[in-house]
């Protein structure tokens, strides 16, 4: 494939709000919503231009000229950056605040973000101070002032100090949410506070790859004895009884739901207000949501309805108004009313 026919797929890939590529990236996702900001940062959107990366505002405007190997959302102020083979970061006006230094770098949360030096995993503050020596053999971002960390091969978590302060006990784990993080012991999940005390005792199945392990607006997956799937709440309390094929998280008070291979949303009752009727259905941001009907993408507000047609080959949540689409005719970012402030079209 050419260099031209990789790009766009590569900007596209790198949309999303995830940290650097490597063996936590699949862990660590996350969104500029659901990330605490240390200061407002200007929305800047991710532009890729013969083969080097920068960032437009919302009006379309380069404010960061394209000159990085890769580059990645802006979060809590900075940017991962990569250069020669190095991961670094930016603030949101380009200046490069911590120089390309490491083997991966992972977005801020909590205002530290992780990194590998070698083959071991620490922290940095927003100026590169290394805060937390490289010493865990995995790890995962902070979130509500504890983070994941793997010492001889079991899972515990620590504070900002770097304290253990819930021993390295569990077979995995993954961050908090809304006070209660997800483990797994002797191959079943349960739900531990901040004190490592289980809310809700290690009984559930299900793998932690489905993504529906850690909670989100107060509800997370539960699988049941016939694999299919409903949600529970942070008691341990089933409240939408499994019937689903497969489930999504909630965002916006809407999850995406699959029935017998089509998609469609429930609300936070269980009760169904989008008929499964999609191929593919993301989640709602902004109020809109991407789903896929007859192999194009278009975008439905909360009630169904199709605000910006169906025809895109690929389509991407909205954040700070724009959303990142592929067209016929390469990469572009389109508006709420389907108006490209970016793009072929533009």
């Amino acid at each position: 494939m050419s260099r031209i026919a990789i790009a766009p797929l590569l900007l596209i890939s790198c949309l999303v709000y995830l940290p650097a590529p490597g063996v936590a990236a699949p862990l660590m996702m996350s969104d500029s919503a659901t990330q605490p900001q240390s200061a407002p940062t200007p929305p800047r959107f991710r532009i890729l231009r013969e083969g080097k990366f920068g960032f437009m505002d919302r009006s379309g405007q380069v404010v960061i000229p394209p000159q990085f190997d890769l580059a990645w959302a802006f979060v809590e102020g900075r940017s991962q950056i990569k250069v020669d083979d190095q991961y670094g970061y930016i603030d949101s006006a380009g200046k490069v605040v911590i120089p390309p230094k490491f083997r991966l770098a992972f977005a801020f949360s909590d205002g530290l973000a992780l990194v590998v030096v070698g083959t071991q995993y620490g922290y940095v503050d927003p100026q590169g101070t290394l805060v937390i020596p490289p010493q865990f053999e995995e790890a995962l971002a902070f979130r509500e002032g504890l983070a994941p960390v793997k010492v001889q091969g079991k899972y515990g978590f620590i504070n900002k100090t770097g304290k253990l302060v819930i021993p390295a006990q569990f077979e995995y784990a993954m961050q908090f949410s809304g006070g209660l993080a997800p483990v797994q012991v002797d191959g079943k999940r349960g739900y531990i506070d901040t004190t490592g005390k289980f809310v809700i005792p290690p009984q559930l199945e299900g793998e932690w790859l489905s993504g529906m392990w850690v909670f989100r607006e107060g509800k997370a997956g539960i699988q049941g004895e016939d694999e299919r799937w409903g949600y529970i709440d942070t008691t341990g309390k089933t409240v939408i009884t499994p019937q689903f094929d497969d489930i999504r998280e909630f965002y916006e008070g809407f999850a995406a739901i699959e029935v017998n291979e089509k998609w469609g949303y429930i609300d936070k009752t269980g009760k169904i207000v989008i008929k499964p009727q999609f191929d593919r259905a993301e989640r709602f941001s902004e109020g809109l949501a991407a789903v896929k009907l007859d192999d194009k993408y278009g975008y439905i507000d909360t009630t169904g309805k199709v605000i910006i047609p169906f025809q895109f080959p690929l389509a991407l949540t909205f954040a700070d108004g724009l959303a990142l689409v592929y067209t016929s005719e390469g990469v572009a970012y389109s508006d709420r009313s389907g108006k490209f402030v970016w793009g072929p079209s533009r």
